[in-house]
């Protein structure tokens, strides 16, 4: 499968994953029930507090995964359980139930392809707000490693902000968005998981604020460098 330029699950800037690409930690792994079917769950991103889930990497047979993904896109969509452990090996205090969030009907879609070794299949199920050219302010981010996070969240605030950012700007605007609440850290395994919701205006006062006393320097030639 050739990698999706809009693939949520980048490596580093630009390099998005494969669904071949996805580590399975075999001692981490999750079960997910859906609409009476049941798959292994490597990789996951959810809200705790509103008990939803924002992205799922599985695998299992063709019939349960298919119909896993089709019992969580119901309308209205069926709710999901994420269980610690495999094989009905449940681990105490790893029981989760999942909704798919209303805010994202109708966004979703999913990556599905033949395992060659085992023969099972594997699943990437996902809201497209995870995708960057996706057309929406809000944006989910999904990535392997911490030190990306400012970068790949200046990417997408970039492409959706009405005002000039520029690429120097990455850490200040992550840690002001952090410290806005606009980007709140999922519960995940096997990736990290953060939901951006920028607040325009707060933004535009707050970078008036931070150039005004020089804590952020425009560039020379434009404010704005995607």
């Amino acid at each position: 499968m050739d990698p999706a330029p809009d693939n949520p699950l980048p490596k580093g800037k630009d390099t998005p994953m494969t669904v071949q690409s996805v580590m399975i930690d075999t001692e981490s792994l999750y079960t997910i029930s859906a609409g009476g079917y049941s798959a292994t769950v490597d990789a996951f991103a959810r809200d705790p507090d509103a008990g939803t889930l924002w992205f799922v990497s599985m695998v299992g047979a063709e019939k349960e995964v298919k119909s896993i993904w089709g019992a969580l896109l119901k309308q209205p969509p069926d709710p999901a359980h994420l269980v610690r452990g495999v094989d009905g090996m449940a681990i105490s205090g790893g029981y989760h139930r999942c909704a798919i969030p209303p805010s994202t009907i109708g966004t979703w879609t999913t990556k599905i392809q033949k395992l060659p070794s085992s023969g099972g299949w594997h699943a990437l199920v996902f809201t497209r707000v995870a995708e960057y050219a996706f057309e929406r302010d809000d944006f989910l981010l999904l990535m392997e490693s911490e030190e990306d996070a400012a970068a790949l969240h200046y990417r997408f605030l970039d492409r959706r902000s009405p005002l000039p950012l520029h690429h120097d700007w990455a850490g200040w605007l992550w840690e002001r968005g952090r410290r806005r609440k606009e980007i709140e850290k999922l519960d995940s395994q096997g990736i990290i998981a953060y939901r951006c919701s920028p607040d325009s205006e707060a933004l535009r006062e707050d970078l008036s604020m931070a150039v005004g006393m020089g804590a952020l320097t425009l560039p020379n030639e434009g404010a704005s460098d995607g």
